[in-house]
């Protein structure tokens, strides 16, 4: 065993692999006690084979030597008739193994596969929204961060995905296995991934390896086996920041947007030594604040667009024979307000401007650790449903009020009115199970929101229509 200040690490001299990781910094969640363990039960981490030119030599077979200095730790074995050497080096506090070897004799190997992870230990007090998390990724060295979910995979189906690429990761909700290729090292080639068996809905077990290749007997790459913590990730470099690819084929727009906001999130936290919680309800506010001078402007707009609606209904009116006549005499009717026909349709804004950042946080509420087992209030985990489901109602309400305060004194509008019921009841039942951090936000923005909306309705009642031409 190998201790640093973050890790318990666990080798065997059987096949000279990595056979467990204790994270002694997170406290396991579906115990009473007890640290996260990556490691499934009697399930290595990795696995190596050694590719020869007419052969590939499981190394689980062969039993290797061990030699430990200070800071490194060597296994050496003979294998066919070549000498396999196979060094880790733990990096404190940084989850990071090197790992270097060496091929010396023989008749020349392809390369070293390395055997993934068939899936990671649930340590969470939610197990199925774990597990629905579990999934490969891959970076190639050129293009996107790629995910290959378990669910994906029928049993097995198998996926071949081409190199060369930087790295390659196993990972549940929170925590991961990656490993990623060394800076001036050969990239690993490709990787396939098989689906496993299924003894229920959820797709728990798949298997992948990835071809190690070897150069003038020499390979290497870097082990990260640790939490999804965005700080780490980063300082890691590579793009493993992406290891937890989201978004789809909109990933480049929704994953640089979310990685922002999480940003912002852990700015506020470390500014201000604050519960994520309050952290939440303070973004909330100041999202407001920043959007109520154009919503300021959009809902004047909106205003103006009723104010003038006699002119525009006397005009259709007048000219409904005569399509150009009436196109051209509402453009002057619009000019004259300084507005546009594009205007009706900024009146949506002020409720979808806060929509990218709900959808960004619904993103970073899948993985972000700094959430994971947060209190506040009456909430155990802000990472997960609220149990009393008392912040999605507030949500709800809060958003009917809202939209209540936006058609009071405006003129009739059956569709609006309908709007105002059906909406608000939509989303509560569609954020009844998402994460309460995020419901949270959403609450206290509507919330936020208030004065504003109140302020323009009482615009509204005082402003009195423009009237027809005579």
């Amino acid at each position: 065993m190998v201790i640093t200040p973050t890790t318990r690490y666990r080798f065997t001299n059987e096949g000279a692999k990595l056979i467990g990781t204790e994270l002694t910094q997170y406290r396991a969640l579906t115990r009473a006690s007890g640290n996260v363990e990556l490691s499934r039960k009697g399930e290595p981490l990795l696995r190596y084979r050694l590719a020869l030119p007419q052969d590939t030599i499981s190394l689980d077979s062969v039993v290797f030597r061990a030699e430990q200095t200070e800071g490194l730790l060597t296994y050496r074995a003979a294998v066919r008739d070549a000498d396999l050497a196979i060094s880790y080096a733990v990096v404190p506090d940084s989850y990071v193994v090197r790992v270097n070897g060496t091929v010396t004799g023989g008749t020349g190997p392809a390369g070293l596969l390395i055997d993934l992870p068939r899936g990671l230990r649930s340590e969470e007090a939610d197990t199925i929204e774990d597990q629905r998390h579990l999934a490969y990724a891959y970076k190639p060295v050129t293009g996107n961060a790629r995910s290959i979910s378990f669910k994906s995979l029928d049993p097995g189906e198998e996926g071949r995905y081409n190199g060369p690429l930087t790295w390659v990761v196993t990972k549940n909700k929170y925590f991961l296995i990656g490993l990623l290729t060394a800076t001036g090292d050969a990239p690993f080639q490709n990787i396939v991934a098989v689906g496993g068996p299924r003894t229920s809905k959820a797709a728990t077990t798949a298997s992948a390896s990835i071809m190690e290749p070897i150069i003038d007997g020499r390979f290497g790459f870097e082990i990260y086996a640790g939490p999804q913590d965005s700080r780490r990730l980063v300082a890691m470099g590579r793009d493993f920041k992406n290891a937890n690819p989201y978004g789809g084929w909109m990933q480049g727009v929704v994953q640089p947007f979310a990685t922002i906001v999480m940003q912002i999130l852990l700015w506020l936290h470390d500014t201000f030594k604050l519960n994520y919680g309050w952290v939440l309800v303070i973004f909330g506010i100041a999202v407001r604040i920043a959007m109520w001078p154009l919503n300021q402007r959009v809902m004047r707009s909106s205003l103006r667009m009723q104010q003038i609606q006699p002119q525009l209904m006397e005009v259709q009116k007048k000219y409904q024979n005569n399509p150009e006549k009436q196109r051209a005499e509402l453009m002057r009717v619009y000019a004259e307000h300084g507005m546009t026909p594009f205007s009706p349709m900024i009146g949506c804004l002020p409720m979808l401007l806060p929509m990218p950042i709900l959808f960004a946080l619904f993103f970073v509420f899948q993985n972000t650790i700094e959430f994971r087992g947060v209190s506040f209030l009456w909430l155990p985990d802000i990472s997960l449903k609220d149990p009393f489901y008392i912040i999605p109602v507030l949500m709800g309400l809060s958003m009917f009020v809202l939209s209540w305060i936006g058609i009071r004194n405006a003129p009739p509008n059956p569709q609006a009115k309908l709007m105002a019921y059906f909406f608000p009841v939509m989303m509560t039942v569609f954020f009844l199970n998402f994460a309460s951090g995020l419901n949270l936000y959403y609450a206290v923005q509507n919330l936020a929101a208030l004065p504003q909306q109140w302020l323009i309705a009482n615009e509204r009642a005082k402003a009195a229509p423009i009237p027809k031409r005579a």
